[in-house]
């Protein structure tokens, strides 16, 4: 069983006083308001060109010097544990 007109009529009435007639017109007005923007901003491809843009500069290079390597501590240097203090 499909829908007939007098479904689809029946949809059609409570979706009007669902909404009301002044929303429903305002709602396609925002509709056509879009459709002519996108319309205008696809027939116009040259209208917003980019601005050239100008060349990167070249990366800057940094040297690096690496420190000579530092002496590994010795057994005497090494920290001690720390022992409990008495009080």
């Amino acid at each position: 069983m499909g829908l007939s007109w007098w479904h689809i009529l029946l949809v059609l009435l409570v979706f009007v006083l669902l909404f009301g007639t002044g929303k429903i017109s305002g709602l396609m007005g925002d509709l056509a308001k879009g459709i002519k923007s996108f319309k205008k901003e696809m027939g116009e491809p040259g209208a917003e060109a980019e601005p050239a843009a100008e060349p990167e500069p070249a990366p800057k290079v940094i040297e690096h010097n690496p420190k000579p390597a530092a002496k590994a501590k010795t057994a005497a240097r090494a920290k001690a544990p720390r022992t409990p203090k008495a009080g």
